[in-house]
C-alpha cells in the first residue's frame, strides 16, 4: 500500500437515507414511520417520561424530605497565589480592585482560600476567608477586615 492510495474503510462513508420520495425509492408511503399511531402523525412528539397517558412514576411518588438547596451559601473563590501574582506590596484588596484586575466575575460574594504563598503586605477586604488563608495573610504582615471569618461560615 501507498501513502497516495488511501481511503476510507469499508461503510465508513455512508449515503443519506432519503424518505418519503414515492414508492420506487423503497422508502415512500409511510417513509419508515409504520401504520397509524402517535409516533407516525407530524408533531407526534412526547415528553422525557412520558408513559403512553398512564401516570408518569415522577408524579406517582411523594415527594419528601428537605433539601438544603435554597438556603445554601455560594462564593466565589480566589486563591492566595493569584492575589500574590497581580497585587504590589502595600495595596488593598477589595472586591472592586478584584473585578478590576479580571480575578471576579458577577454578584456572588467573594471567598479567599490558601492556596499558595503570601509574601506581600496586604489590607484584605471581602466576605470571607478560610482559616488557612487568614493565617498566612497575618504572617506575611497583612490584615483582614470587614469580613466573616470562615469560622462562622461553614466550608
Amino acid at each position: 500500500m501507498h501513502d497516495f492510495n488511501l481511503r476510507a474503510p469499508e461503510g465508513a462513508n455512508r449515503k443519506k437515507r432519503i424518505v418519503g420520495r414515492g414508492q420506487g425509492s423503497g422508502r415512500g408511503t409511510t417513509a419508515g414511520r409504520g401504520n397509524k399511531g402517535q409516533k407516525s402523525r407530524s408533531g407526534g412528539k412526547t415528553y422525557v417520561g412520558f408513559e403512553g397517558g398512564q401516570m408518569p412514576l415522577y408524579r406517582r411518588l411523594a415527594r419528601r424530605g428537605f433539601s438544603n438547596h435554597p438556603f445554601k451559601k455560594e462564593f466565589q473563590t480566589i486563591n492566595l497565589d493569584e492575589i500574590e501574582k497581580r497585587y504590589e506590596n502595600g495595596e488593598t484588596v477589595s472586591v472592586e480592585t478584584l473585578r478590576i484586575k479580571g480575578l471576579v466575575k458577577g454578584k456572588l460574594p467573594v471567598k479567599v482560600l490558601g492556596n499558595g504563598e503570601l509574601t506581600k503586605k496586604l489590607t484584605l477586604t471581602v466576605k470571607a476567608f478560610s482559616n488557612s488563608a487568614k493565617e498566612k495573610i497575618e504572617k506575611a504582615g497583612g490584615t483582614v477586615s470587614g469580613a466573616a471569618i470562615a469560622e462562622q461560615i461553614a466550608e
